[in-house]
C-alpha cells in the first residue's frame, strides 16, 4: 500500500470537492476553484472534512497513480485555501526589475529589457528586500505547477553563473562557486 496515497487530505472550512465517476475533481475554496482531470480508475471517498483517494487494483499502473493523484488532490486543496507562494532573487551589479502593469520587466544584463507577461491565474510583483537590498520577484497563486513554471521560466532568462554568482535564483538557493582562472605563471613562451 503506498504510504502516501493512504494518507488521508484533511479539507479546511470553506473547501468544497465535488467529484465525478469519470474523473473529474472540482475543489472550489476561498482563494478561488481549480478543475482537474484524474483517472476514473482512482476511486474518492469523502467522511466529513476526509478525503481519502483508494486505488481498485495492485496493478503497477492504479500504484503509481494512487500517491501522484492524492498528492495533487493535497495541492489542490492548499492552492484554494491558503495559495502557493514563490520567491526569486535577482544577483548582479546593475540588475533590476519593475512592474509595468502586469508586465514584469526585468534588466538582466542583456542590450535590451526582458518583459515576462504572466500565465492566467499568475500574480507577480517585485519588491526589494530590507536585509539584502536585491530586488525579490514574488509570484502568486492558486496552482502550484503554473507557479513553479512560471519561477522556473523566468529563472532560465537569466541562470546563476557560478564564477560570480550572477542571475535570477530561488530565494534561499545556494549556488556553487568555482575558482576562476589563477593569474600565476604558466608555460613561458620560447
Amino acid at each position: 500500500m503506498s504510504r502516501i496515497g493512504k494518507r488521508p487530505i484533511v479539507l479546511p472550512t470553506g473547501v468544497a470537492i465535488n467529484t465525478t465517476p469519470e474523473g473529474l475533481v472540482t475543489v472550489k475554496g476561498p482563494k478561488g476553484s481549480l478543475i482537474r482531470q484524474f483517472s476514473p480508475d482512482m476511486i474518492f471517498s469523502q467522511e466529513g472534512d476526509q478525503l481519502t483517494v483508494a486505488r481498485p487494483t495492485d496493478n503497477k499502473e492504479h500504484r503509481a497513480l494512487h500517491g501522484l493523484t492524492r498528492t495533487l488532490l493535497a495541492n489542490m486543496v492548499e492552492g484554494v485555501s491558503v495559495g502557493y507562494t514563490r520567491q526569486l532573487e535577482i544577483h548582479g551589479v546593475g540588475f533590476r526589475a519593475e512592474m509595468q502593469g502586469p508586465i514584469l520587466r526585468l534588466s538582466i544584463g542583456f542590450s535590451h529589457p526582458v518583459e515576462v507577461m504572466p500565465r492566467e491565474g499568475v500574480g507577480l510583483g517585485v519588491a526589494n528586500d530590507p536585509q539584502t537590498r536585491l530586488p525579490v520577484i514574488t509570484i502568486t497563486g492558486i496552482d502550484k505547477e503554473r507557479i513553479g513554471q512560471t519561477a522556473a521560466e523566468i529563472r532560465k532568462l537569466r541562470k546563476p553563473e557560478p564564477y560570480k554568482g550572477k542571475g535570477i535564483r530561488y530565494k534561499g538557493e545556494k549556488v556553487r562557486r568555482k575558482q576562476g582562472k589563477t593569474g600565476g605563471k604558466g608555460a613561458k613562451k620560447k
